[in-house]
């Protein structure tokens, strides 16, 4: 049986990518990359072949053909993983569910003003007070599942899953920009950065040549 192919972008700057790339490898799904750079002449000729809207990630299993993140997440958590994607418990996957639309659909004055870039280094960079509103809300949000909930592990719900797969792009902007994360919340920072497939990812992003301005030229506080 062919195995299934996922479609990303470069990993220094794709969150988007990240997420279900890294759900799959946590947990050891074989499958084949397509790796599209970015903003580039063949990105765009190549990319609406994978994905009808033009954009990564986007996954192929057959003849089905998927292009968006969390929606990757559940079938990878149902075509492989047998439900483990997710707590087991039906009130903790509610709230699973709940923070990983919350990142899914929300903040984005932490989007716009910390951009994925997984080569950065903080440099005295500083966003708005719109920015450090998203911040507070995903530390407070970390410290409180985590309390309530991270019994038996280092992550969310104890165990890594769908929805800590969605905030580890969060945890590269954090780490690249110098965001302060102390407690729980940082406890819980360092236990993503150091997940073995995390650690991959970052060194290929590392390897990679292409640079894209509109990340890269943050190096002036703002």
């Amino acid at each position: 049986m062919d195995r299934p192919v996922l479609v990303i972008g470069n990993k220094n700057y794709s969150s988007w990518s990240l997420r279900p790339w890294l759900l799959l490898r946590h947990f050891g799904v074989a499958f084949d990359e397509v790796r599209l750079a970015l903003d580039t002449p063949d990105f765009a000729s190549q990319v609406r072949q994978h994905s009808p809207t033009g954009k990564v990630p986007a996954l192929r299993d057959g003849a089905l053909q998927l292009w968006d993140s969390l929606a990757i997440c559940e079938y990878a958590n149902e075509r492989w993983l047998g439900g483990r994607g997710w707590p087991a418990d039906l009130a903790q996957r509610a709230l699973a569910r709940a923070a990983a639309a919350e990142m899914h659909s929300g903040f984005t004055a932490l989007r716009t003003q910390l951009p994925m870039n997984s080569r950065r280094q903080p440099d005295g960079y500083r966003w708005d007070a719109a920015a450090d509103a998203d911040i507070a809300r995903i530390c407070a949000l970390w410290s409180t599942l985590r309390s309530d909930h991270g019994a038996g592990g280092d992550f969310l719900f104890g165990q890594f899953g769908i929805v800590d797969a969605m905030y580890a792009p969060v945890a590269i902007r954090f780490d690249g920009y110098g965001v302060a994360v102390e407690g729980e919340a940082g406890r819980y920072l360092q236990a993503l950065l150091a997940l073995p497939a995390m650690r991959e990812w970052r060194q290929a992003g590392a390897e990679e040549s292409e640079q894209l301005a509109a990340t890269d030229a943050l190096r002036k506080p703002l």
